[in-house]
């Protein structure tokens, strides 16, 4: 399963990359929303780790991506510092399936991961 992470914060995006490819997960990290849409375009992730503010584009234009309709159907959790409930509910309405907010435990992380590729195995 390969799983794109957007962070912009090298040390958490090299964190979260490490934990995840111990669990097995084949990991694309990006450090800004321009990079994760291209990759996405080109790697065909099977889930999206985005933080929302990043340069050149934010997290909620990478939910806008991934979310348009007739794309294949890929889950996406977004990171953020904020708290703030506008943002959160934007993220929802675009169609984001999970939301973190910062300060996070990566094995919080990695259980929502698990949760959402279980429900990607479900359905095929």
């Amino acid at each position: 399963m390969k799983i794109l992470v957007a962070e912009d914060e090298p040390m958490l995006l090299k964190t979260i990359e490490l934990k995840l490819k111990k669990e097995g997960y084949e990991v694309i990290a990006t450090g800004d929303g321009r990079d994760a849409i291209a990759r996405i375009e080109k790697d065909n992730p099977d889930l999206v780790i985005s933080d929302i503010m990043m340069p050149y584009a934010s997290g909620l234009e990478v939910v806008s991506l991934v979310k348009q309709p007739g794309r294949k159907t890929i889950p996406i959790i977004i990171l953020s510092a904020m708290e703030q409930e506008k943002i959160v509910m934007e993220a929802f309405e675009l169609g984001a399936d999970d939301y973190i907010t910062k300060p996070f435990s990566l094995n919080e992380l990695s259980i929502r991961v698990k949760r959402l590729m279980s429900r990607i195995n479900n359905k095929n």
